[in-house]
């Protein structure tokens, strides 16, 4: 059977998942620009991309791990974009499935709270991933450039999918916007968005073996007319 396009991207949406392990062996640069090519193909809003990249490697990522973890340990957050406030019905239903199937593949009880904390600074060792690309948007386009860095997001991590780079989309590393500006000496006139966390799979770690459920397209359209 002959792949389109159409069922290529299929495929590409259906194995992508957020990678919670990686191996060391960092990804050649040149492949990291051609997912970054490729993410900049992403729609925006009368073409401004607003994304404004940082991508580390080697030492950078460790100095940045280092920092974001003592962040973890002992600093108040301070966020550049507000939190959810809230989850409620099926969101909330979801988040706690995504959430027990986490610590179900690694053999956390749902009432340790050390190991669940200690899966929690996870995310800021980047969990072991070689790479962080780091996403700032301007202040002054406001949730607009946001939804347009969203955009962008979506678009590196099918990329590194089609190219057997694992990703994983982490607005935790936003939690200490104030931590991450110092260290990357970003202007006051850019946000701190989010970071994805990249590098080859690994494909032996319990944490990289469950899949999210998806909802049925009734749950969340409306057809009219």
């Amino acid at each position: 059977m002959t792949m389109t396009p159409h069922t290529a991207l299929q495929e590409l949406l259906q194995n992508r998942h957020s990678c919670r392990a990686f191996r060391t062996d960092p990804v050649p640069k040149d492949i990291i620009e051609q997912i970054l090519l490729d993410a900049g193909r992403a729609p925006s809003w009368c073409n401004a991309q607003p994304w404004k990249i940082i991508v580390t490697s080697g030492a950078e990522t460790e100095a940045f791990r280092n920092a974001m973890t003592k962040a973890f340990d002992s600093g108040t957050p301070a966020p550049d974009y507000p939190f959810p406030a809230n989850y409620t019905g099926a969101h909330l239903k979801r988040r706690r499935t995504c959430g027990f199937q986490l610590y179900e593949a690694v053999g956390i009880g749902r009432g340790d709270r050390d190991a669940r904390t200690a899966q929690m600074r996870e995310n800021y060792l980047m969990f072991g991933a070689p790479h962080v690309a780091l996403i700032t948007c301007p202040v002054e386009l406001g949730p607009y450039g946001v939804l347009d860095c969203g955009g962008f997001i979506t678009a590196f991590c099918l990329s590194a999918q089609a190219q057997g780079i694992g990703t994983v989309p982490q607005a935790a590393l936003s939690l200490y916007s104030n931590v991450v500006r110092a260290h990357f000496e970003i202007p006051e006139d850019r946000k701190v968005l989010a970071a994805i966390s990249f590098g080859y799979p690994d494909g032996d770690a319990p944490i990289n073996s469950f899949r999210t459920e998806r909802a049925e397209t009734e749950e969340f359209v409306e057809w009219s007319g």
